[in-house]
């Protein structure tokens, strides 16, 4: 595990006391590097003695990777031991959802980005000759009813006094309790090239990046995990941000 030198936060943005926070980027079915990222965490963890350990997962546990059902039984199954943890609603999480939930159209996308590998993780064929409908009745029967209701819990953002989580952004000049879930889930350009204050230090995942990404309104830590084999996790205590990578 790498681990980048630390950058000061700006006064304004410190977790709650005693608090330690770990950002998880999108891990996209390496459930592989997930097992290796929480290792780390836990062993990172102990270096400051806070009293609350939190991790927040960023979204996208699903689809591109070989294992996105290793991913979810991983997440709504116990997790490390001695930590709080929240878990976020990507983009891909989405797709899922939809399509469960009848949107044939989003079939055909969701497919081509990466949920075949999803379905197959699953044992379901991924075939695309067959009909959504066939494939919902084949996904319904084969994913673990404790697997549909992490996907149907999750949330779109949390916050730790002026630090926001959220899978993708926030939209520029939009107070946060009015932000849409469709930029939540999918903004880029429009927050990524913004120099805004949204009211708080936004961290982030969606779109990949070779290197975490610092900012003085945002911290992106989307490494392209299921391609690069890099997942990231943003480790935020005191006064500092620094990262955690397989």
């Amino acid at each position: 595990m790498s681990r980048p030198i630390s950058h000061p936060l700006a006064d304004r943005y410190r977790p709650p006391a005693d608090t330690v926070l770990y950002a998880v980027g999108d891990i996209h079915g390496r459930s592989d590097l997930l097992d290796r990222l929480h290792a780390a965490i836990v062993r990172d963890s102990v270096q400051y003695g806070a009293k609350r350990r939190l991790i927040v997962y960023l979204g996208d546990y699903i689809d591109r990777g070989a294992d996105s059902a290793g991913v979810v039984a991983r997440l709504e199954g116990a997790g490390p031991d001695g930590f709080e943890r929240r878990f976020l609603l990507g983009n891909h999480d989405s797709f899922l959802l939809d399509f469960m939930d009848g949107d044939d159209a989003v079939a055909e996308t969701w497919l081509g980005n990466g949920g075949a590998a999803a379905l197959e993780s699953y044992g379901v064929a991924s075939d695309s000759r067959r009909s959504p409908t066939d494939l919902r009745a084949d996904l319904a029967r084969a994913i673990p009813p404790a697997h549909l209701a992490f996907f149907r819990a999750l949330q779109l953002t949390h916050r730790e006094g002026d630090i926001l989580f959220v899978h993708a952004g926030l939209r520029p000049g939009v107070p946060i309790p009015n932000q849409a879930r469709g930029d939540m889930l999918w903004i880029r350009d429009t927050f990524l090239e913004s120099d805004a204050d949204f009211g708080a230090l936004v961290i982030h995942g969606h779109t990949p990046v070779p290197e975490p990404t610092i900012r003085a309104n945002r911290i992106g830590v989307d490494t392209g995990a299921w391609r690069s084999g890099t997942l990231t996790a943003a480790v935020i205590a005191g006064d500092t941000v620094s990262f955690l990578q397989t």
